[in-house]
């Protein structure tokens, strides 16, 4: 690989991990609560069961491989597939960081605002604070409301969770398949709010 192609592929790798922000809060605020897709019933789920914070791979590779057809169709197969690798890079920390604000106390300053931020969303109020990895975007979309250092505070003394998470279930179809069978049925959101269950 000469100069060019390293340059390329460290900057579309930047690129994908720079947007994984965005299609977090794309994902989170967009398609899984201010309209009804195929995502929500996934996040539904997780609102019922907080210890389902792992995505399916059944949910996600899928999603990864039309994302390189479309980046391999816009910038070609090798920077596309960089891009990719950075956008999962994102997701990744993402999984890792979900995970931790639900099942671990935190470990910096950072890490106990955004838990805190991430527990808002579950128990004061889910129509805001759609942001996990970053504030940005949801001061951007003006989904960080005014309250947020009273919500905060009224959730940052909360426990871990105890017990295991749903990581082996995830990877289980008939399993990870089961909040969209469910949907079907149910044809409504869940209840929302302060009485989400720890």
């Amino acid at each position: 690989m000469d100069a060019p192609d390293t340059i390329a592929a460290l900057v579309a790798a930047g690129l994908g991990l720079a947007s994984w922000g965005f299609v977090e809060y794309l994902i989170h605020g967009i398609l899984s609560h201010r309209f009804r897709t195929f995502v929500s019933p996934l996040h539904w789920s997780h609102h019922r069961e907080p210890r389902a914070v792992f995505t399916s791979p059944v949910a996600w590779v899928p999603v990864a491989g039309l994302l390189y057809l479309l980046a391999a169709l816009l910038a070609g197969p090798f920077v596309g597939g960089c891009f990719l690798l950075g956008l999962l890079a994102g997701f990744a920390h993402y999984e890792r960081s979900h995970w931790r604000f639900h099942f671990r106390a935190p470990r910096s300053e950072r890490e106990r605002r955004l838990r805190a931020h991430h527990l808002a969303h579950h128990f004061r109020n889910p129509k805001v604070y759609h942001g996990v990895t970053t504030r940005l975007w949801d001061r951007i979309f003006r989904t960080l409301p005014a309250t947020w250092p009273e919500d905060y505070a009224a959730v940052t003394d909360l426990p871990p969770l105890q017990g295991p998470s749903n990581l082996a279930a995830s990877w289980n179809p008939r399993t990870a398949l089961a909040p969209l069978r469910n949907a079907r049925v149910e044809r409504r959101a869940p209840e929302e709010g302060p009485g989400d269950r720890r």
